[in-house]
């Protein structure tokens, strides 16, 4: 099945000098849900607003569906569903006006009953006749969302969708965006909260300084890169880790009563066994073992890191 995205040496260059996407190579399958991650500046905005006619490239192409979308950009823009991070609504339209609107600015033929399921599904249909200018922010985010389904797009963009949003709400979110999913719509999202990346999506791909620097898998992503860690509770704390114990790859925390030894789980031989023999050696008497995966966020800063020489943050 040919990808339902596909940017090819896709550049952006400014007039300040500043390069904002670097010869992007990317593709994205129909229906999986693909998360974008990368540090402030990283390109992931521009990238966005490329891909959906916002922004125009410096150079390369992008399909859509297989639509060049600056040679067929009204069959391609009409197959996005957009969720910008800016909160742009008409300030005085109802809530219900506003999305009947976008709606029919694609072309698309009055559907109450599919609005009204979009409204409850966001828990904004008792807002429906309340202007824009009179809600909450977390529920401008929820009525963007709906503005961008609203023509029932193939492909759903979302741009740091739950900023803002409550705990509660964002649950509901993400269980919509699964019922998408399960319809076939393409979920491509940004976000700070890069647990819910973990959690949502089907494939990673990392932006850093304009280029894709990682895609792949979640899991593969996570079983590849991702280290172990084993957490020794002492019985008694530890000033200073002992001479005996210093080649492996451990560190002391807890006021020196816990051990953290990391280890590649992939390996044969993860020192496990040796470290432990080690303890009896030294007679430390430990209370309790428990072992732990990297999460996504530690991965993440990792590889930006590693990129950059210093720390970026998830945006």
């Amino acid at each position: 099945m040919p990808p339902v995205i596909q940017l090819t040496d896709l550049s952006k260059h400014y007039e300040s000098g500043f390069q904002a996407l670097k010869g992007v190579n990317l593709t994205i399958n129909k229906g999986e849900i693909f998360a974008l991650l990368g540090p402030n500046g990283a390109g992931k905005t521009t990238l966005i607003g490329i891909v959906c006619g916002l922004v125009k490239a410096s150079g390369g192409t992008v399909l859509v569906d297989g639509h060049d979308n600056v040679r067929d950009y009204r069959a391609a823009r009409s197959r996005i569903g957009l969720v910008p991070q800016e909160l742009a609504c008409d300030m005085f339209e109802t809530v219900l006006a506003t999305v009947n609107l976008s709606r029919g600015l694609f072309g698309k033929p009055r559907n109450n009953v599919l609005v009204e399921q979009l409204l409850r599904d966001l828990s904004l249909w008792d807002k429906r006749n309340e202007t824009t200018n009179s809600l909450s922010g977390g529920m401008k985010r929820r009525l963007m969302i709906a503005k961008a389904l609203a023509h029932e797009p193939d492909i759903l963009f979302l741009d740091e969708p739950t900023a803002g949003v409550d705990v509660s709400l964002r649950q509901n979110m993400w269980e919509m965006v699964r019922r998408l999913r399960e319809r076939g719509v393409t979920i491509i999202l940004t976000t700070h909260y890069i647990e819910e990346a973990e959690e949502m999506a089907d494939r990673i791909g990392v932006i850093n300084q304009g280029e894709i620097i990682l895609v792949d898998n979640k899991q593969a992503l996570m079983d590849r890169l991702g280290t172990k860690q084993l957490s020794i509770s002492l019985q008694h704390p530890l000033s200073a880790l002992p001479e005996a114990l210093q080649g492996f790859n451990l560190n002391l925390k807890d006021e020196g009563l816990t051990l953290v030894y990391s280890f590649d789980h992939q390996q044969e031989q993860t020192g496990i066994a040796e470290l432990l023999k080690a303890l009896a050696r030294e007679g430390l008497e430990f209370r309790d073992l428990h072992s732990s995966q990297s999460s996504l966020e530690e991965i993440f800063v990792d590889l930006v890191q590693g990129e950059n020489g210093t720390a970026g943050s998830a945006s």
